[in-house]
């Protein structure tokens, strides 16, 4: 049984005032929702659950999901005590995973072939396969010649973190939001409480295989910016 789950529980503060009295999962293109839309995506690549993480407007939300009828079935991952960010997020909802899955934030539009990413983690025997492309950030992953995770750096205000050497040039890719993991993560995870999941990469990559899937041919675009959520139409 294949599952996923969907990070839905930000603040949502790029897309403000949009977020203002709603969540941005339930922020709308072309009259359908952020959540709606990467739900079905998901469903229609075969993924029988998804977990949905809950913060920020959890009550519409939840009230919004138990509204419609879905080709999967739903979950819910509490966070109204506490926003946990992604790590903190994953960690809370270990118990949902028993099998490889995919996680997938809720304001990314692609249209990356789940099937083919799961295929190529279950290959490469991964702890995590990253999609990620070569595009325009400040903040990248570094990869090697096999792409295995090595180090993370923000060239922006010049922050190196590297946790592997390596004798052979690293490529830089920039994450897309969209990653396969074992469940043979979660004992490995060794923060608490709130936290990000590129931390624990980071953290992991100094032993385990930590894998680049690249995407550059896909469509991909994210609309936590409000900038993007009219190029998205052209997507759908």
């Amino acid at each position: 049984m294949k599952k996923a789950m969907i990070f839905a529980a930000g603040l949502g503060t790029r897309l403000r005032p949009l977020t203002n009295d709603k969540p941005k999962a339930l922020v709308e293109i072309q009259g359908q929702t952020l959540l709606e839309i990467n739900i079905n995506k998901l469903a229609e690549a075969g993924i029988e659950e998804i977990v949905v993480n809950v913060h920020h407007f959890a009550d519409k939300v939840i009230d919004f999901l138990a509204s419609k009828k879905w080709n999967t079935q739903i979950t819910i991952s509490d966070e109204r005590d506490e926003l946990l960010e992604t790590g903190g997020g994953l960690k809370k909802a270990a118990q949902h995973f028993q099998d490889d899955f995919l996680v997938y934030n809720v304001d990314i539009i692609s249209n990356i072939n789940i099937e083919k990413l799961f295929d190529y983690h279950e290959k490469n025997d991964a702890l995590a396969t990253l999609a990620v492309r070569k595009r325009a950030t400040s903040r990248y992953l570094l990869f090697d010649e096999n792409h295995i995770l090595h180090a993370w750096i923000d060239t922006k205000n010049q922050v190196v973190k590297q946790r592997r050497m390596s004798d052979s040039d690293l490529y830089f890719g920039a994450f897309s939001g969209i990653h396969v993991i074992s469940p043979r993560i979660f004992p490995l995870m060794k923060h608490q409480g709130k936290f990000s999941i590129i931390d624990t990469y980071l953290d992991l990559a100094k032993t385990e295989k930590i894998q680049a899937y690249l995407h550059n041919e896909d469509s991909w675009l994210d609309v936590g910016k409000p900038e993007n959520l009219e190029k998205a139409v052209s997507l759908l």
